[in-house]
Parts: C-alpha cells; structure tokens; sequence
C-alpha cells in the first residue's frame, strides 16, 4: 500500500491540473495514518484566541494610520526575495514541537518563518499600542515591524513545567522584520541582518541564565535591502532584510493599556482608543483569564482580582530586573512599550551584558541622559508600574494601586539579596552585614575596573577558611586571581573621560547659577553631576602611575577577600562537613555565575561574518550561550576572525564592496570566556 501510494504521488507531481486530486488523495492518506511529504509548518495547529476575544480593527485601508476601538489590524507581511536560514534555535522551536533538523531541511521553512508565505491557520496582525518613551507620552506606537501569526498549541508532551509558565498551552508566535503595518509610522517595517542576529542569539542567552523572556526559533536573511545608517552620522548603507521569529505566551505589555490614555499634560497626545473604556476592561478580562487563571479563580470581586493582577505583575517585574542586575544585563530601552505584562525580557535593541562593572553603564548609545542605565534600571521599573497603573484606572483604583507600588522596592531587594547570596556562596545563613558585604564588592569592583561576570564566575576559587591555614597567603592568591580582571591605568583613564565637551560642561554650569531656568529645558543636575564625577576621577588617574594603581588595587581586593572569608566561616556550624559544604558552594555558585555571556564583541564577530555569508559563527555562539554555565570543551573561542575573515566568492558585504580586509586590521581571536579585546571599544549600539 505505502509503494502504491508513492507512486500516487508521483503521478500528481507530473501531471499539471490536478493539484486537487493530489490534495485528496493526502488528505486519504493521513487518514489511513500514511506519513506525506507536508511541509512541518503545514503540520501546526494554530487557535488565535487574542483575535477572537480582543476588538479587531475593521479596516483594511493600506498605509499609516491611527486605529481607534480596536487592539489589532489585519496586516499581511510583505515577501523577502530569495529567504534563507541564518540560524535556528532547536530549544525554542521545540515549543511548537518543531524539531529544528527538520525545519533546516523543510524548502519552505526560510518562507514560512519570514512571513514570505502564511501557514495554513495563520491570521497574520499587527498590535496596537503606545508607550512613555524616555519619559514622555509618545501616542500610538504599536507593532511597526513585527507581525502576529497566530498561537500554536503546545505538543502534548510540553514539560509541566513550560505549561505552569504558559498555562494557556498556546505559543503566540511573531515575524519581526516583515514589512508594512498601519503602525509604521516613518519607517519600512523591515529589519536587518545585524539587529536580527542580536535578537536571536540575546533571547536564547537570556533564557539559557534563567531569566524570564520571549523566544526566537530563526532568522531568515534574503537578498531584498533597505538603506540604513547605522550611526546617524549621515553614512547610510545597504543591508540585507532579515525577519527573527519571535515566541512568547503573548507579546502584550504595559503600553497595550495605554491606547485608552486621555491627552497627556506634557505632550498633548492622548491613546488611539481614549474613551472606549469597554475595551479596557475586555483587555483586561482576556489577561487575567487566560495568563492568570489562578487569579481569576480566586478572586470573585472584580477589584480584589484586578489588585491581585497588578501585584503579581510588580512581583514579576521585580524579580525580572533583579535577575537582570546579578547577571551585568542592560535593556537599553526600558519605555512602557518594551515591559511585558507577563514579566518577560521584551524587544531587544541596544542591549548590552556589561564588561568592566560600571553603575553608570549606559548600553544604548542614543540615551544621553543614562534615563536606561543600568543602575537606573530597578526604579525606571517601578516608574513604569505607575504608568501602567494609572493605564487601568478605575478598574484599578488609585489607593490599591499605590499599596502595591510600596511594595516593589521591598520585593526588588528580597530578590536580588537572595541571587547575590547565590553568587558569593552564602547558602546557610542570611546576616544582616550581607547587604554591606555585597555593597562593598561592587564598589571594589568599579574602584578597581573589574569585569564583571569574570569576577563573580572567580569567587568559588577563594577558599573557606580552615584551621590551620595560613590566612595572609590563602588572601594573597586570592588577591592575584581577583586582579587579573582588573582594568589597567589606560583603560580606566579611557572609562572615566567625560563625554561632554569641557566647553558645554563649562557653559551649563554657569546656566546653572545665573539661569536656572533655562538650565532645567536643556540639561540636568543628575547629568553634570556625572560628568564632574568622572572629570574628578581622571585628573586623579593622571596623577597615578601603574605601579600605584596596582598597589591601590591589591589593597582594596585584600580588605574586602578578608571580609568575605571571614563572612564564609560563619556558614560553618557544628556538625557540618567541611569539604561537602565547600562542594556545594562551588556548585551552587558556578550554577549562578555564568561563564559566558552574549558580550557585545561576541556579537558583533558574528554579524560580521554573516554579513560577509558566513553563517557559521552565529550558529557556533548560538550553541555556546545555550550552556552559559559550562565550560564546553571544543567551543571556548570563535571559529574565525571576522574582520580578517574570507569574504565567499561572489558575495559583498554590506556596503555593496568585495570583502578584502588585510590582515593588518584582523582582529585578535580571544575565548568568548575572555575580558573583551581592546578593539570591542569602537563598537557602538544605538
């Protein structure tokens, strides 16, 4: 029967006009359980619930425009000339129970997870929302590159565990990067290769450390381009379109709330939706219901459950940045539009893991003002909480949202002792001195310029003290350990030079004492303070040697090692073994201080080769993030140089050029476990 039903099948390849007999005759067969040659995207089950119970906009009208009464507009993605894979993440795709083999393998998988061609059971959408951006009420944003496809069910052996953090047992998954939407405004809607690479390899990299965020399956490059400049410095260049997949339990967030928004005091807008109440609360009906069962079971009372909902969204945030401060992580680009109501890691830009610990770390070139710093991080969060507090009025009255808001900085610190106690091996006992403990580390660390994740990835190497020991040798080596990931004088000058012109430095503190006024509509206090600071610091550094510093720095490490060593034996109590407690704290600590992260020259060594046709490197880093605790032998540095890489015969990089780069600018190859290469300072993300 099988070798009849292939000859079947080939008899319906070859004879033109009778594709539907051919369709019949599979549909037969998968009835009598015969497997076909069906594409796998073919295979997926799709039930788009959010189009079912949120208002669908019932305009087709093509272009930009302001959608009003409605969460979502019929979109239809734009094809890509000529898609092909870059890389695809197994564990992501396995979500939908894709296996990532097959879907390499699949001639229509580069269509289907570009957008190129609609599955079977896709209703393709963009979302409509707005957002605070850098503080200010921006109106209607929404989805102006990427492209709802649908929810796919779950497989049906989904791990428990996957099912309690998405109990809808539904995937909603999404296209970046495929063209038009009425939510475009001024732009193509189209991504390049450079940002999809970042996209994918940051979301894998962030759910392999544990941290709660969306998913990417793919990225799908094409030989269709669109003019970028990158720096807006008025250099634009050709890039190649390339579309990321994008996976979550939903992609709504704090700004989905806000298209009710009635005109704002400071900027004039007001939501596209302002005045339909109603579909607030539909919104926020369709939320709890289907991501927070457990609340809406609970909860008979519509504002007992609606204060239930936003304090387990505080919760959720506050863990979210917690976890994101332990592990050097930086968003970029905390608006109200890039917060997830489920508490996820959303929309990755100007991301950036921090190197050499700085509290000021600004990851995104185009944030003067360090508003998305990362130490600004915990309290622009909690900034965001109001704002979206204030988006569910009434269904959320003022007073209970004001109670749950006086939680989040208790709740931020609870969990961020917990992870730091982690880091530093601290499991028995919690003391009081810890928060000092901890304080005093990272001020050692940013005294002395240390990397950050190298660091804490070294202290299981410092030993528990023992009797007997020689203490003033056992902090010596662990002195010399923690000094090879110190910066040296060059570096710290480098990272300590103002980044205002001394003129306009000069010029605003003078507006500051004779207009201050004037002085607050252009710049502030926060600002110059920080440029003075770092002005302070390098006239100090000036007048430093390297011998000096060296000195200053192995002091400051021996003070706080003794500290923390001395920390260390109030873990051991009577009755305790020594050597298992020291095994267990290795253990515990190597499991919470990753030994790689997705640093930025990582990235940019992939980008590159990939814009040059390699994709070998992505796929190489793709697969070292996916264990970021491990050493994994075989993978501890780059396949390739990138800038000294081969360019493939025929292809040119993205400035339209043949690839010839002499090997005098090749870069120098470091493990990917290395403090960053001297040349990872040119790079600038915006």
């Amino acid at each position: 029967m099988a070798s009849a039903g292939a000859r079947l099948t080939r008899l319906y390849i070859s004879c033109p006009g009778v594709i539907l007999l051919r369709s019949l005759s599979n549909a037969a067969m998968d009835d009598m359980g015969i497997s076909t040659s069906r594409s796998c995207f073919e295979r997926l089950q799709f039930d788009n619930v959010a189009l079912k119970q949120l208002p669908l906009d019932p305009s087709t009208e093509p272009g930009v425009r302001q959608v009003r009464g409605a969460c979502f507009s019929r979109v239809q993605p734009t094809p890509l000339k000529n898609p092909k894979f870059v890389a695809v993440s197994g564990p992501a795709l396995a979500l939908l129970g894709l296996d990532a083999e097959e879907v390499l393998k699949d001639p229509l998988g580069p269509e289907y997870l570009s957008g190129s061609k609609v599955m079977p059971g896709s209703e393709p959408a963009a979302h409509c929302y707005c957002g605070h951006q850098f503080g200010q009420f921006a109106g209607q944003l929404g989805d102006g590159a990427a492209c709802y496809l649908g929810e796919v069910k779950a497989p049906v052996d989904q791990s428990p565990e996957l099912l309690h953090e998405n109990p809808t047992g539904r995937w909603e998954i999404q296209v970046k990067g495929a063209g038009l939407t009425p939510y475009s405004r001024q732009a193509d809607g189209r991504k390049v290769l450079r940002s999809s690479i970042r996209e994918l390899l940051c979301s894998e990299a962030v759910f392999a450390l544990g941290v709660p965020t969306t998913r990417a399956g793919s990225v799908v490059t094409s030989d269709s381009r669109v003019m970028r400049d990158i720096f807006y410095d008025g250099n634009p260049r050709m890039e190649r379109c390339s579309v990321v997949l994008r996976i979550a339990p939903s992609f709504i967030r704090f700004g989905s709330f806000e298209i009710f928004k009635r005109a704002d005091e400071f900027t004039g807008r007001q939501g596209p939706s302002y005045g339909h109440n109603e579909i607030r609360t539909q919104m926020l009906d369709y939320v709890i219901m289907n991501f927070y069962p457990e609340i809406q079971q609970n909860h008979s009372d519509r504002t007992e459950r609606n204060t239930a909902f936003f304090r387990e969204v505080t919760l959720r945030t506050a863990k979210l940045v917690a976890q994101w401060q332990c592990v050097g992580f930086c968003h970029g680009v905390l608006n109200t539009d890039n917060m997830s109501i489920l508490g996820l890691t959303l929309d990755y830009g100007p991301f950036g893991f921090m190197d050499r610990f700085d509290p000021d770390f600004i990851c995104n070139a185009s944030d003067n003002s360090g508003r998305y710093s990362y130490q600004a991080q915990p309290a622009i969060c909690r900034w965001n909480l109001a704002r979206l507090a204030e988006a569910l009025e009434p269904d959320l009255p003022p007073d209970q949202a004001k109670q749950v808001l006086d939680e989040y900085l208790p709740l931020y610190n609870g969990f961020y002792m917990s992870n730091m106690r982690k880091k530093l091996g601290l499991l028995r006992k919690e003391e009081p001195e810890d928060e000092m403990l901890i304080t005093e580390l990272m001020q050692t660390m940013h005294n002395t310029g240390a990397d950050f994740t190298n660091t804490f990835r070294s202290l299981s190497q410092i030993s528990c003290p023992t009797a007997g020991e020689d203490e003033s040798e056992a902090i010596k080596q662990a002195t010399e350990l923690l000094l090879q990931q110190c910066a040296s004088l060059e570096e710290l000058k480098a990272a300590n030079k103002p980044t205002m012109d001394p003129r306009e430095l000069a010029m605003l503190l003078s507006m500051a004492q004779s207009n201050p006024a004037l002085f607050q509509m252009i710049s502030d206090r926060k600002t110059v303070a920080l440029q003075l600071e770092r002005l302070s610091r390098l006239k100090e550094l000036l007048d430093t040697t390297a011998e000096q510093l060296c000195a200053k720095q192995n002091e400051d490490w021996s003070c706080w090692i003794k500290k923390y060593r001395q920390r260390l034996a109030h873990e051991f109590e009577s009755g305790v073994d020594v050597e298992d407690l020291q095994k267990e704290r290795v253990c515990v600590m190597n499991n919470n201080n990753p030994h790689v992260v997705l640093r930025n020259y990582i990235a940019q060594n992939a980008i590159e080769a990939a814009e040059n046709g390699d994709f070998s490197e992505v796929q190489r880093v793709l697969k070292v993030l996916e264990k970021p605790f491990s050493v994994q032998e075989g993978l501890e540095q780059p396949g390739l140089v990138a800038r000294g890489g081969a360019t493939a015969p025929g292809e040119r990089d993205e400035t339209g050029e043949e690839g010839n780069t002499s090997e005098a600018e090749a870069r120098v190859l470091v493990p990917y476990d290395s403090k960053p290469p001297i040349w990872a300072n040119e790079i600038c993300v915006t």
